[in-house]
């Protein structure tokens, strides 16, 4: 059984909770990103405010029927006790098979059972073409 990672975080810790929520991401599955946050976690996510595990699982369903294909890469930025900052791309394509590459920053705040209970997301979108994709 794998253990729960829990703060305050070392740079090891950091890093595997930071992969952890990338692979969560990438399997675009609402209900398992939904589990790594507490019941009443707070969010940021671009322009909307949430609160709580059903209010991501929906924006996240929502989310993912709009990007189709998605593809996402984190790195640690910085962490100390029980934050972690964490910059991210990921591409995707809408309706119409336009490419967009999203960058952003989040900021996370951890309660001592290691279930997030704070994500602040600022993103940015630029069009790119399907020859221009990295991920």
């Amino acid at each position: 059984m794998t253990q729960k990672i829990v703060p305050p975080f070392t740079e090891e810790t950091a890093r595997a909770k930071v992969q952890a929520a990338e692979d969560a991401w990438n399997s675009r599955d609402p209900e398992r990103v939904a589990l790594a946050y507490t019941t009443d976690s707070e969010w940021r996510n671009r322009d909307s405010f949430l609160t709580g595990r059903e209010e991501i699982k929906a924006l996240l369903a929502a989310k993912w029927q709009k990007e189709r294909d998605y593809k996402l890469q984190k790195q640690l930025w910085a962490f100390a006790g029980n934050r972690i900052a964490v910059r991210f791309e990921y591409e995707w394509r809408d309706q119409d098979d336009q490419w967009w590459r999203s960058y952003g920053n989040e900021n996370w705040e951890f309660a001592p059972d290691g279930l997030m209970q704070k994500r602040f997301a600022s993103i940015n979108d630029v069009p790119i073409s399907a020859t221009e994709r990295r991920l």
